[in-house]
């Protein structure tokens, strides 16, 4: 059931025309293919509206007359079609869009279908076929260089605001939830919940002076904070052997807040590794891995990856002989592979921040720690000094192409 009022503001804005945030678009279609708007010109309106800040584009509307033509009916799942791959295959990194069927009166009083597509204000600084475009009026229009290079910075490369301190796409305070972010209070903080908000950058103010969650809000303090960040998960198989090749024994998505996600990954990782008993004299249980070490690597994958590289997550693989953990980003330029257990480096300060407030969720034995995130750089040391004890071979680290670091713990052999 579609709310009127909104129907009724659509139907207002279609008869203003087009702006900054509207685009109106006639559709012509010739057996189940699209012939107009042409697929290249569609993706670089998406993506200019995506670069500035959001907007709607509306499909079955005529941009001059603002007269609504409608689209057919039996065509709508063809349009829808068209225009998700438009947005996953023509724009880089891909958008993601709110896709609406509606049905508008018209001036006559009949009613026509019509499809809105609800494009947010990105991230993510967006590439279409024609380049880089931005909206500026009623129109998209290439970016110039230096802006190109500012609206990068401002956007996952800045120096000023980190990027876990940003505000994320078209979220609202309504994706975080009081239950989440009430856990960070303290005696001292603010009564009013938007100050306490504020103060702890849960949320801030976007470029337009609204109020939106950030990415450390998002991310641990929404249910489901892959919806607005897509690939904040942890995706976790289990094969049947030594290669990816072989049987997948368990597999899957880790998603929700991320001091949940953690302690999902390591029952995950607890209810697939094996355990093995020895009399000496009496029973010792000997496991394939270090829960103390698989949980501070966990830790560091989700506190210190790069959030700001679309379509890359969080990867746990288990394999009959070790764990491989792939974790999106590389180190610090100030660090390297041998200074990982002597020094620490945070790429994400206000998310470490926020796990170190986070009460410990995780049975990790041997593990002393009263909160999640631990912020005195022990974390390697454990994962390494454990795993070998176990295992007698000692894990290792690995930059891949300088976009992503894998780290290897081998398992205790079996008797």
């Amino acid at each position: 059931m579609y709310d009127s009022a909104l129907i009724d503001q659509l139907k207002k804005q279609i008869l203003l025309g087009e702006d900054s945030t509207f685009e109106a678009k006639e559709l012509n279609i010739s057996g189940n293919v699209v012939s107009s708007p042409h697929r290249n010109s569609m993706a670089d309106e998406l993506a200019a509206m995506a670069n500035t800040s959001g907007g709607v584009v509306v499909l079955g509307v005529h941009d001059k007359t603002h007269e609504i033509s409608g689209l057919p009916l039996d065509k709508l799942d063809i349009i829808e079609t068209w225009l998700r791959n438009i947005s996953n295959d023509l724009i880089d990194p891909p958008l993601t869009c709110t896709i609406q069927k509606l049905f508008v009166q018209t001036a006559n009083g009949n009613e026509k279908p019509i499809i809105k597509t609800a494009v947010p204000r990105s991230i993510f600084v967006h590439k279409s076929p024609g380049g880089y475009f931005q909206r500026i009026g009623s129109s998209k229009r290439e970016i110039q260089s230096e802006i190109l290079a500012r609206l990068f910075q401002q956007r996952s490369q800045s120096r000023i605001i980190r990027f876990d301190e940003q505000t994320a796409g078209d979220a609202d305070l309504s994706a975080l939830n009081k239950n989440l972010w009430e856990r960070f209070r303290t005696p001292l903080s603010p009564i009013d919940d938007l100050e306490f908000l504020i103060k702890l950058k849960l949320v801030s103010y976007d470029d337009e002076g609204a109020v939106r969650p950030t990415v450390s809000g998002l991310l641990m303090a929404c249910e489901k904070p892959d919806d607005f960040i897509p690939n904040a998960y942890i995706q976790a198989v289990c094969y049947n052997g030594e290669h990816q090749n072989a049987e997948q024994l368990d597999a899957q998505d880790i998603t929700g807040p991320l001091d949940l996600q953690i302690k999902n990954a390591c029952k995950f990782v607890r209810s697939n590794m094996k355990t093995f008993a020895i009399k000496d004299p009496g029973r010792i249980e000997t496991p394939q891995y270090s829960m103390n070490a698989v949980f501070e690597a966990l830790v560091n994958a989700v506190a210190h990856r790069d959030y700001s590289i679309y379509g890359s997550k969080i990867r746990l693989h288990i394999f009959s002989d070790r764990l491989e953990l792939y974790s999106p980003g590389t180190i610090p330029n100030t660090m390297t592979i041998e200074s990982l257990p002597l020094r620490q480096s945070s790429r994400n300060e206000l998310l470490t921040s926020l796990l170190a407030r986070c009460r410990m969720n995780v049975d990790a034995e041997g593990s002393r720690r009263v909160y999640i995130m631990d912020k005195r750089g022990e974390g390697v040391p454990i994962i390494l000094i454990e795993s070998e004890k176990l295992s007698g071979i000692r894990p290792e680290y690995l930059l891949i192409d300088d976009t992503e670091l894998r780290l290897t713990i081998f398992a205790a052999s079996l008797p």
